[in-house]
């Protein structure tokens, strides 16, 4: 699913959103986070112009979203994996 969104060309706000919905509705979950971390080459090329710049964005829904202590367990574990 992730690879079929990420083939066209968008911005990565859109991406995040756009998995989280789809994953959302075709699961009927109650509850999806959905966490991208992505080389931008716009920020390699021209802006910061610092090779390797990694960007971060994410999407709640559900648990996720309206659930403080849910968001916080999550976020966590995907930091600690990240680590």
């Amino acid at each position: 699913m992730v690879e079929e969104v990420a083939r066209r060309p968008q911005v990565q706000e859109r991406l995040t959103h756009t998995v989280a919905n789809l994953i959302e509705d075709r699961l009927s979950a109650r509850g999806v986070a959905v966490v991208v971390e992505s080389t931008h080459s716009c920020m390699t090329m021209r802006g910061i112009r610092k090779p390797g710049s990694l960007c971060l964005t994410s999407a709640m829904r559900g648990a996720f979203k309206t659930d403080p202590k849910s968001r916080a367990e999550v976020l966590g574990l995907i930091n600690r994996a990240a680590s």
